[in-house]
């Protein structure tokens, strides 16, 4: 995993665009031309990213056609709801690992989602980190504890969302089930539908919202820190998105 780590940080924008950024000023310092054009690359690359409309139509085109309406032949017989992430604190205010901000969104839409349907739930997720907690486990807990809804099936093993689908897919064959509501973020369901498609599992999305297209405004010009992280999860998408379509 911590291979897999320095890749994304080396190859997904737009925290790449800082190495890009720093190895031209280091050129540039010898006069080198190529140096000027990778610190104009940079430079350029993280301001545009930074601006909300980026982000904003990687999130419309993740989002757009996805499959919402379960298929009437092949209803879902589950609930399944991929982790996210965690939150540390060494305070009062929160367990030592508890469910990060993503995470909560996704609880709650599946709580919602429960009380709709009553299907069982299945939680997938192992440890961000070597003799920590997996993810599923905490977020059945929180989901019992701050929700009222209980868990059926934990798949504590995967580190990410093709080994979640994997995982997940032999857990759901062994009780007969192949259709499945799917509980994640928006942006992230198309990357999901297509690793649980390759397991023999039918998904039906079932986002914890879908993001609004942008509206074009001036506001959606201007850089912001947020912009960056909604790019970032945007680029991560499509390149993922890319690398599973050749799996």
């Amino acid at each position: 995993m911590p291979l897999k780590w320095l890749l994304v940080a080396l190859l997904v924008p737009p925290a790449n665009l800082v190495w890009v950024s720093l190895a031209g000023i280091v050129l540039g310092m010898r006069r080198s031309r190529a140096g000027r054009i990778l610190v104009i690359v940079g430079v350029c690359g993280l301001f545009i990213l930074a601006m909300p409309i980026s982000g904003g139509l990687l999130f419309a085109s993740l989002e757009e056609g996805l499959p919402l309406t379960p298929s009437s032949s092949d209803p879902p017989a589950a609930i399944v709801i991929l982790t996210g992430d965690e939150a540390h604190s060494d305070g009062l205010a929160l367990e030592v690992s508890a469910v990060g901000p993503l995470s909560l969104e996704r609880l709650r839409a599946a709580a919602i989602l429960y009380r709709r349907v009553h299907l069982p739930i299945l939680i997938t997720g192992g440890s961000l980190h070597p003799d920590e907690e997996p993810l599923a486990a905490i977020l059945a807990r929180s989901l019992d504890e701050d929700f009222g809804v209980k868990t059926r099936w934990l798949e504590t093993k995967s580190h990410d969302t093709w080994e979640s689908a994997e995982n997940t897919a032999a857990l759901l064959h062994a009780q007969g089930i192949r259709s499945v509501y799917l509980v994640t973020h928006a942006w992230h369901l198309r990357r999901s539908l297509l690793a649980f498609s390759r397991f023999g599992i039918q998904a039906t999305g079932a986002p914890v919202r879908l993001d609004r297209p942008p509206k074009w405004r001036f506001s959606d010009f201007v850089p912001t820190t947020a912009g960056w992280l909604t790019s970032y999860y945007g680029l991560h998408e499509w390149i993922g998105l890319a690398y599973y379509a050749l799996r």
